[in-house]
């Protein structure tokens, strides 16, 4: 078993900016010395999530509407109270979509369905400089 681990980086805008990474996800796995295996997608922090969907404007409007209804800013959350950093929201989402990701691959192609594409989200109230960890084993 061999395992290759990299490390992307995207800039966001927060409040639920959805980035289609799949190209950066293929590239990855084009690159690898062994053609089949599993890639693992982890966004390090607690106001991101990585999850797939497809990466279609209505269906991306459809997923950050959900997720207002379901975890929406506008209430009060007790890690604001504590931090005062109005992010509470955020951590919620995330904890919800979750930060990590495995999709298979084989032949250097990740088996992703036709309409399925890897998004990362960020949750947060600004902008920010994410990291995202790409690591295949194979």
């Amino acid at each position: 078993m061999t395992v290759v681990t990299k490390e992307l980086e995207i800039e966001t805008e927060g409040f639920n900016d959805v980035h289609d990474i799949t190209p950066l996800v293929k590239g990855f796995v084009r690159d690898l010395p062994f053609s089949e295996g599993s890639v693992t997608i982890f966004v390090p922090g607690s106001t991101a999530g990585v999850t797939t969907i497809e990466f279609e404007s209505g269906v991306v409007d459809d997923l950050k509407d959900a997720f207002e209804r379901l975890i929406p800013q506008g209430i009060e959350y007790r890690h604001n109270l504590r931090w005062g950093d109005g992010n509470g929201f955020s951590h919620v989402r995330s904890a919800i979509c979750k930060t990590s990701l495995t999709v298979p691959f084989s032949d250097k192609r990740v088996l992703t369905g036709t309409w399925q594409q890897i998004v990362l989200v960020d949750f947060d109230n600004r902008k920010r400089h994410r990291r995202v960890i790409v690591q295949g084993i194979g």
